[in-house]
Parts: structure tokens; C-alpha cells; sequence
């Protein structure tokens, strides 16, 4: 009887908030070549020497605060949505889950399969819209573990799933939670990128500013972070009925000028100086609650909107480990064998 190994990926934690801990997963994640594209001394000079022993105790006192009694909700939430699938899958599918940075790592995971003799192997990072820095860079790790075994069995990977429509109908039901209408706007916010990292796309080599990704989906922006973005809007705001004046596309975590806009913390403050008191947020690049979702949207964006003169900030909880998202997971990955 045929098995399929299926491993989930997801971008990582530190093991606890301790700055060691801290330390460690940014160093890791920051000297990957796909999240900081500069030449090699040059990212190993500014990694190691600048950012980390600078960043890791502001962070370390970050992850404190996101801290739960199950530990990091991002690791809490992605083990229990693999428990749900292996229960809901059978004993034809062995389901694992890594994260591209710390514990449990994929050099570990992928030896565990490799071990398993699968006839076949999926593999899922669980990043809905493509871009090099995530869904990337987990594809190029995997890759390059693989390719040193002696017997490579059928692998598939799946490097993103935005129009997937579980997906998007476990988002709408996220959404359907709250009373639209009660809201002064609705803010659909995406992790930031380098505009360099989405101009890279393009095998024309225009810059992705030509290519109209805001309003289309062509064969030339299907790869395009934020094309997927605005998308995945387009069609979320469909669903739930919110015109195109009541929202805005925006970036969040942005580290400098030169990443993608209309930034999200901008965005806020332009609301807030304008009478906005009651904003809804999105966050569907993320399918788990983590830092960026729990504290940089609920905690520090919160603050930033009182500042300016708003009331409150709502955020639409992540998939996380919900029923309806496990079962669009199972079908993604029944539909790709």
C-alpha cells in the first residue's frame, strides 16, 4: 500500500523568550540569504555583528509578552492543526511539521522521513502567498536536504495556495465573527517585503510598479507577493461584502523606506487624523497567531491608534488550529497527490 509523507512547514520560533534563545533564532533566520539578499560579508557583517547582539534583547522582551502557558502560540497552534490532520487523514498519510528556523528543525524532520522509505512526499509550507523570503526559502531548504539522499522518492511541493478557496472561505468565517458595519475601516495587512525582493519576479525585468498588480492577476505577476496580496483581498472583501472604499491594502514590519507601501503603522495614523475610532484588521499572510498578528497588530498598533486619537483596533484571529482550515489543509493536500 502506497504511504505519503506530507511535511508542513512553518517560519520558526525561538524556543523560549530568553535572549540566548533569541539570540540564536535571529542569527539563523537573519543570515539566510533569501530574507536579506545582500553578498555574503556584507549580510554576516550587518547580521552578526550589528542587528543581533542589538535586536535580540528588544525582541527577547517581545516574545515575553507573546508568550503563552503553551509556549509560542505559532509552535502551539501549528502541532495541534498536525494532530487534527493525521487524525483526519488516516494511516495512508504520516504528517510532520518543521519550521524553516529552530525547533523542530527540517535537517531533523526530513531525516525522520527519510527513514520512513515513503513512496511519496508533499511538501507544504504554510505561507498562502509565494514569496522568495518564505515560502522560498523553506522550498530551497528542503532541496537541498533531499537532494544528498541516495534514494529520492516522488516529491511534491506546493509553494503557495492564496486562491485556495478553504482557505478563503476558513478567512471569511474568521471575518463573519464581527459586524463589518460597526467598523470605520477595514485594514487587510501583509507582511512587508523589500520592493526589490518582488521587482526580482519578473523575467522582463520591469520593476513590479509596471505590471498593474494592485487591480490584475496576469501570467506575468502570478508569482508576485503583492499581486497574491491584493488578490486575496479582492476576493476576501467579495465574500464579505465590503466595498472598495470601507478597506485598504497594506505592510506591516516594515524595516526601512524601501519596502512595500502603504505601510501599515502610516495607514492607522492616516486613519485615526482623519476620525476613524474602530478599525478591523486582517492578517492573511499569517495562518497561525504569532508576533506579528498578537503584538505588532494587537498590542503595538493599538497603542499607536489610541495615540492618534482612535478607539480601538480589532484583529481577525488567524486559522490557527480551526476545524474549517484543517479540513481546506486536508483537501489542498488530497488534491496535489
Amino acid at each position: 500500500m502506497n504511504k505519503t509523507g506530507v511535511l508542513l512547514i512553518q517560519l520558526g520560533t525561538p524556543d523560549s523568550p530568553s535572549v540566548p534563545d533569541v539570540r540564536k533564532y535571529l542569527r539563523e533566520f537573519l543570515n539566510d540569504a533569501r530574507v536579506i539578499d545582500i553578498p555574503w560579508i556584507a549580510r554576516k557583517i550587518l547580521v552578526n555583528l550589528i542587528i543581533v547582539p542589538f535586536r535580540a534583547p528588544k525582541s527577547a522582551k517581545i516574545y515575553r509578552k507573546l508568550w503563552t502557558d503553551n509556549g509560542s502560540p505559532l509552535l502551539y497552534y501549528s502541532v495541534s492543526l498536525q494532530n487534527k490532520l493525521q487524525k483526519m487523514m488516516g494511516e495512508n498519510y504520516e504528517i510532520e511539521l518543521a519550521m524553516r528556523y529552530q525547533s523542530p528543525s527540517m535537517d531533523d524532520v526530513l531525516e525522520k522521513m527519510r527513514r520512513r522509505n515513503y513512496d511519496r512526499i508533499l511538501i507544504l509550507p504554510l505561507f498562502p502567498q509565494y514569496a522568495s523570503a518564505t515560502s522560498g526559502s523553506a522550498a530551497d531548504k528542503a532541496m537541498k536536504i533531499i537532494k544528498k539522499w541516495w534514494v529520492i522518492p516522488e516529491v511534491k511541493m506546493i509553494t503557495q495556495f492564496w486562491d485556495d478557496e478553504g482557505y478563503i472561505n476558513s478567512f471569511t468565517e474568521r471575518g463573519r465573527q464581527y459586524n463589518i458595519n460597526e467598523y470605520d475601516h477595514v485594514l487587510f495587512s501583509y507582511h512587508g517585503l523589500p520592493v526589490r525582493h518582488v521587482d526580482k519576479v519578473y523575467i522582463d525585468g520591469k520593476p513590479c510598479s509596471d505590471h498593474n498588480c494592485e487591480n490584475e492577476i496576469t501570467e506575468e505577476n502570478k508569482y508576485c507577493y503583492k499581486a497574491q496580496c491584493y488578490a486575496t483581498t479582492r476576493t476576501l472583501a467579495e465574500r464579505l461584502s465590503i466595498s472598495p472604499e470601507k478597506y485598504t491594502v497594506c505592510f506591516q514590519s516594515r524595516l526601512d523606506k524601501d519596502w512595500l507601501t502603504p505601510f501599515t503603522d502610516k495607514t492607522i495614523i492616516d486613519l485615526a487624523n482623519k476620525g476613524a475610532k474602530k478599525l478591523l484588521v486582517f492578517s492573511p499572510a499569517f495562518v497561525a497567531d504569532c508576533l506579528e498578528t498578537v503584538i505588532e497588530i494587537g498590542d503595538e498598533y493599538q497603542i499607536l491608534f489610541k495615540k492618534h486619537g482612535g478607539e480601538n483596533i480589532q484583529l481577525v484571529e488567524s486559522l490557527n488550529d480551526d476545524d474549517r482550515w484543517a479540513a481546506a489543509v486536508k483537501n489542498i493536500i488530497e488534491k496535489n497527490i
